[in-house]
């Protein structure tokens, strides 16, 4: 299976929409991947747990976890484990979504223990001074999401640009090679081209793309505005 991630990138986070459940999942990832092709564009798929084997089994794409825990094999009912969901097929995990928030010294955990089977760490920041505190532990990727603005569909990139280029500019001093994303509200295609003038090198979207009536046609349009720029 071709799973490299390449940049730029964009991350599509099913979350646990109904319409990126079981079935559903493995359509839009077969939908994603179909842009994919046709684009050139590296487009990844965080799945539900249970989803991520039918996901990673059905398409080319780099599939992502959308958490793990800290926890190694061994006594832990009911928690994530990181051999687990690279067993399942994932090349990478999500860490610290707004949804499933960590503290700063558990971040540091989970990344390293990402690193420690090999997962691509993307670890979520709601602001600059975050973000920087998170550059320090080494992740492989951080996406910067205003919790305020998720699922709105008021883009970050025009609504608080401030906090994308802060978070760009105090990531790459401390690690230049972190790969910054951009993550919140984003719908249409221009908000992608905008998340990636301000610095960023791909997008984190979740509800913009699963909730669209028509996914392809927005996920084709995010994929566009990534090669224009």
């Amino acid at each position: 299976m071709l799973t490299k991630i390449r940049i730029p990138i964009i991350i599509v986070n099913f979350k646990t929409y109904s319409e990126a459940t079981g079935k559903k999942a493995v359509e839009l990832a077969k939908t994603a991947e179909k842009v994919s092709l046709e684009t050139e564009v590296c487009i990844g798929l965080a799945p539900q747990f249970v989803d991520i084997m039918p996901v990673a089994n059905a398409v080319s794409l780099p599939v992502f976890a959308q958490h793990i825990d800290t926890i190694k094999p061994g006594s832990f009912t009911g928690h994530v484990l990181a051999e687990s969901v690279k067993e399942a097929g994932a090349v990478g995990t999500l860490i610290n979504h707004s949804e499933m928030q960590l503290k700063l010294a558990d971040i540091d955990a989970t990344i390293t223990r990402a690193r420690e089977v090999n997962l691509t760490s993307v670890v979520c920041a709601d602001s600059a001074a975050v973000s920087a505190s998170v550059a320090k532990f080494k992740p492989n990727m951080i996406a910067v999401e205003p919790p305020e603005l998720i699922g709105t569909g008021i883009p970050v990139a025009k609504a608080k640009p401030e906090v994308v280029t802060g978070a760009v500019r105090v990531v790459k001093q401390i690690n230049p090679d972190v790969v910054v994303l951009c993550g919140a509200g984003l719908t249409k295609g221009e908000d992608v081209a905008a998340a990636l003038r301000l610095g960023t090198e791909g997008v984190l979207v979740a509800s913009g793309i699963v909730k669209a009536k028509a996914p392809y046609k927005v996920l084709l349009e995010f994929a566009e505005n990534i090669t224009k720029v």
